[in-house]
């Protein structure tokens, strides 16, 4: 890796870490790139829905919609490297569950983020439809020679008789 690659990931990893569009308390997890780690997050993302006051059925999908970002990051960021850092911030807002994943993976060409046609007929390849089906809220950044961050929202149930 370029020395200059290598001392920009050092100073986002140092100063960006704490999101400052995210004031206020916000739950962090890191886990590194091997997928037997998705499990951890998933049943963490399990419990963050549930705080935020989603139904199980809505639980299940955000759970789903993290854990195919993620893999996508292994997957596409990575290329399968283990021991590589992917950063999950979650924060309960009054109206929204904001979710946050960045990795310092290989930056991704935001315009080639796209979902592939759901009438072809292979395996894989519904990852970003199943994110953007699910969540309210999806955008994609690069971020230069550092990596990714996709930042996505569900906006939360509204309470029985509420306006």
């Amino acid at each position: 890796m370029e020395l200059e690659r290598k001392i920009a990931r050092l100073f986002f990893t140092l100063t960006q870490l704490k999101p400052r569009w995210l004031p206020g308390k916000s739950i962090r997890i890191s886990i590194n790139s091997d997928p037997v780690y998705l499990k951890v997050l998933r049943a963490a993302m399990d419990e963050i829905a549930d705080l935020a006051g989603f139904s199980r059925k809505e639980c299940a999908k955000i759970i789903l919609a993290v854990d195919e970002a993620c893999s996508n990051v292994i997957r596409h960021a990575y290329h399968n490297v283990e021991g590589q850092p992917i950063y999950v911030t979650c924060r309960i807002t009054p109206i929204k569950l904001e979710i946050v994943i960045v990795d310092l993976g290989e930056p991704a060409d935001i315009k080639s983020i796209k979902p592939r046609p759901l009438d072809e007929l292979r395996p894989g390849g519904l990852g970003v439809h199943i994110i953007r089906t699910v969540m309210d809220e999806v955008h994609y950044e690069n971020l230069a020679k550092i990596g990714n961050r996709l930042i996505m929202a569900k906006f939360l149930p509204r309470e029985e008789g509420a306006l």
